[in-house]
């Protein structure tokens, strides 16, 4: 019988630690000689979420002491026009990290615009040879999501040492970078890994052997309580918008799993919001400041 208190992985008290941290390391930095880290943003026609996702970078750029560009265009504008943008901000030695918020329109190549980005300004880990590199296990920038998820199961001291994680979603942008993190040797890591997808045969079966399940496959509520063991980890990936008359706004976020009924089986669960897309931040506002000091290095 399962008896331990399901316990909530809190992403704003953990993302307010780190936060601290990240400004204790950008005065320290400038103190030495350093500049400002400074985050370039693309952004593309006027997609709400998109605007909300954008707006939440730069007021968490001003809040730890980066400065930051953004850079707003008409839905219509060509993709040539984008990556001779992208050029532009690699060429500026004042910008450290460039970020392009995704999804494009439908006519531009999301991945000829993000190959275009310089990869020692890769700071959302997209580029291929970022990703590569951590395959490899190579020093890199790691892409934002799964940054985020580390640190938090790092602040929690969760050892993963052993467990059996199932990740559901196959995505370049979580799922499969989260499959490479998870089972290198290392702590938050050290886990056997199985990937999951919409096209997974007897996914129940399998979920219910996870000690810890990552659900990131964009289906609200996906993850259901009888796919979960008792005593499992969760960490909700999913953000998604539900009609819902009682709010003014007629609508509410919810996650990927079926949070109110899956809860009570858990040891941790993260929330939707408040959970994971914090630690989202964290990873790109981490992964610019090292940006800035690896420019610092080159530059001399």
């Amino acid at each position: 019988m399962y008896l331990r208190v399901m316990q909530i992985l809190d992403g704003v008290l953990v993302s307010a630690h780190i936060k601290e941290q990240i400004k204790h390391e950008v005065n320290e930095w400038q103190t030495n000689g350093g500049k400002k880290p400074h985050l370039a943003a693309i952004l593309v026609g006027n997609n709400p979420a998109s605007e909300a996702y954008v707006g939440s970078k730069v007021k968490h750029c001003e809040e730890l002491g980066f400065d930051s560009t953004l850079l707003r265009f008409e839905k219509d504008i060509t993709e040539s026009f984008l990556i001779s943008e992208v050029e532009r901000l690699n060429n500026d030695d004042t910008i450290d990290g460039i970020l392009v918020q995704l999804p494009l329109p439908g006519h531009i190549s999301g991945d000829s615009v993000i190959n275009a980005i310089s990869p020692g300004k890769d700071v959302d880990g997209f580029h291929p040879i970022s990703l590569g590199k951590m395959l490899l296990g190579q020093p890199t920038f790691l892409p934002a999501t799964p940054y985020g998820i580390m640190l938090m199961l790092e602040y929690y001291k969760i050892d993963t040492a052993g467990m059996h994680c199932v990740i559901i979603g196959r995505s370049n942008i979580v799922g499969t970078p989260m499959t490479i993190l998870m089972s290198r040797a290392s702590n938050p890591g050290n886990a056997t890994v199985t990937m999951c997808h919409s096209k997974t045969k007897n996914l129940k079966e399998i979920t219910l052997t996870a000690d810890i399940i990552i659900a990131a496959i964009g289906r609200p509520k996906y993850v259901t309580a009888d796919m979960v063991k008792p005593g499992a980890i969760i960490i909700d990936v999913g953000i998604n918008r539900i009609d819902d008359p009682t709010k003014k706004s007629g609508s509410r976020l919810v996650g990927d799993v079926d949070f109110d009924n899956v809860a009570p089986l858990c040891s941790y669960i993260t929330p939707v919001p408040k959970g994971v897309g914090l630690m989202t931040i964290c990873g790109l506002m981490k992964n610019t400041l090292l940006a800035a000091k690896q420019a610092k290095e080159l530059i001399g």
